[in-house]
């Protein structure tokens, strides 16, 4: 029999099974139960966190890690990354972004600032997450209609002659970069909205 950490699927419901004790816990404190706290924003804001994890997570893996070293790993192993490592990263990558903006939209519409937000009126911690919502659209958008339509020609996903494959490869490779640029500002204008 598996130990439970040796399955991605038990760990991952493991993890949850978790969460669900520590938010008793903490709805033991102060809520009527748990089922308020599931019902209140806090549950929204905690998936737009967990999908902003994973989606920066692998936005920062694919360049701090995976494009400054595929120029050392050899030819013949090369396809490892590009047939099944990639595809599967990016795969996780476009779909956490999905899920960050639709559970951060979401919320701003929870708690009644999303106009504001979107327009950078009102006071400084919604001009703020204002900045943060624009730079992750702007992120969102670049990973959908920029990076993944490239990725799939450059990983050839999508047939495309040699020229065409290279070129999509650098346009997927700077648009990555500047999501990695943004990420750092964006970071930044969401924590400090919410300590302003």
């Amino acid at each position: 029999m598996k130990q439970p950490l040796e399955s991605l699927n038990m760990t991952v419901v493991l993890g949850l099974v978790l969460t669900l004790i520590m938010t008793c816990v903490v709805a033991s404190t102060g809520y009527s139960s748990a089922m308020d706290l599931y019902q209140s924003p806090v549950i929204i804001r905690w998936l737009h966190v967990v999908s902003g994890v994973m989606w920066v997570g692998l936005l920062w893996y694919f360049n701090f890690v995976q494009i400054p070293n595929m120029p050392n790993i050899p030819d013949d192993q090369k396809p490892a990354i590009g047939k099944i490592i990639a595809p599967a990263a990016l795969f996780w990558f476009r779909w956490a972004a999905m899920g960050t903006i639709i559970f951060g939209l979401y919320l701003a519409q929870l708690n009644g600032y999303l106009a504001e937000a979107l327009t950078l009126s009102g006071g400084p911690n919604t001009v703020a997450i204002g900045i943060g919502m624009w730079l992750g659209l702007i992120m969102w958008f670049n990973v959908w209609f920029v990076i993944w339509p490239n990725q799939k020609k450059a990983l050839g996903i999508v047939e495309t002659d040699a020229d065409a494959k290279a070129a999509a490869a650098r346009t997927a490779m700077l648009f990555s970069r500047t999501n990695t640029l943004l990420s750092f500002p964006m970071l930044l204008a969401m924590v400090s909205a919410q300590n302003i």
